[in-house]
């Protein structure tokens, strides 16, 4: 029986960074092990992949609408966001979309991503963790500095009056002090499910369409072919296009990383070990953590290397941080080469014929 999902679970190391922003580094508390553990969001990973994809493929990101709403008053609320919800464009085949216009008079546009991506979290909770500095931004020994002091009223003070004001005082106006700023650290684990049924079909449902017709007729005419799914009657996209995508689809899930809110705290956040599976449940227990029996309050984290039915790559920069036997220095390249070949043995035009 042919599988239609592919797992994959990858370990990274972060190193005093931030990933998503709130109030310092987000986090969710472990009841368990009464610790907050730093996270990035789903949302934020998808971008991250989807930024990679458009890289790999030398595509520029599909096109955005924002719209907003003025009243009679001038008072601006903002209103819908729109996609472009074109099938031609990667991430909006792969991210997937929606377009619900106001009012209600044109039918909604959804398509589901074919990829389910997890937030990217603590290995284990006592295997990362935040921590704290206190910065400043200092430009108190330059001449030209500006200071500006205004009084309840909004009015600027003087500097004979901002010279009174400081008799007494201890504080330097050309330095701003910026305490309890929240850094994560530690081993992080992100999982992805790629639905190969949905990867590169559109569905033409009539009742929850994904594209509107003038979308279809485009598609039609560039090759995209009538196939029926599990999901009913579809658009396959040309095999040229899908063995393209395939390649910019896996290069992106090897590599991508997280650049965004790491301008004075940017980190490698290297990979050190992918695990590609058919099994969730197996995939799971590739990498993982343990915890120590001899040791209260200590978890040793593990890769499991040699594990039925799931294929295991591990990075050199895996062996300072884990015990490993098989690591190699281009572990990443042929994981990138696995999933490639796991995606194009996927039989996309004969759906029906032996899923599982």
């Amino acid at each position: 029986m042919t599988m239609s999902t592919i797992y994959v679970r990858t370990l990274k190391r972060a190193e005093h960074t931030v990933f998503c922003v709130a109030d310092g580094q987000k986090s969710y508390y472990d009841p368990q092990f009464n610790r907050r553990i730093p996270f990035s969001s789903g949302q934020q990973v998808k971008r991250s992949i989807l930024d990679a994809l458009s890289k790999a493929l030398n595509q520029v990101p599909s096109p955005t609408t924002f719209l907003s709403d003025v009243d009679k008053k001038g008072v601006v609320s903002q209103g819908e966001v729109y996609a472009t919800c074109d099938p031609n464009y990667a991430d909006q085949l792969l991210g997937g979309w929606m377009k619900a216009a106001k009012g209600g008079k044109d039918k909604t546009l959804k398509r589901r991503s074919p990829l389910s991506i997890s937030a990217m979290r603590g290995l284990h909770p006592l295997l990362s963790g935040i921590d704290s500095e206190n910065v400043t931004f200092d430009r108190s020994d330059r001449p030209d500095t500006k200071v500006i002091v205004r009084n309840e009223k909004g009015q600027e003070l003087s500097e004979e009056q901002i010279t009174e004001l400081l008799v007494g005082k201890n504080i330097s106006l050309g330095r701003k002090w910026i305490p309890d700023n929240k850094r994560a650290t530690g081993l992080f684990v992100q999982d992805i499910a790629i639905d190969l049924r949905r990867l590169f079909c559109v569905s033409l449902s009539k009742l929850e369409p994904e594209i509107t017709e003038e979308t279809e007729t485009r598609l039609r005419e560039a090759g995209w072919t009538e196939t029926e799914t599990v999901f009913g009657a579809c658009l396959l996209a040309p095999k040229d296009v899908r063995e393209r995508l395939t390649k910019g689809l896996a290069n992106a899930i090897i590599n991508w990383t997280i650049t965004s809110n790491q301008a004075r705290t940017f980190s490698l956040m290297e990979t050190l070990a992918v695990s590609i599976s058919e099994n969730a449940n197996k995939i799971a227990g590739s990498i993982r953590a343990k915890l120590k029996e001899d040791e209260e309050n200590k978890a040793e984290p593990i890769i499991e290397e040699e594990m039925a039915g799931v294929e295991t790559y591990v990075t050199l920069a895996a062996s300072g941080y884990i015990r490993t036997k098989k690591e190699s220095v281009d572990a990443l390249e042929n994981a990138e080469q696995a999933l490639i070949e796991k995606m194009t043995q996927f039989d996309y035009e004969n759906q029906l014929e032996g899923i599982s």
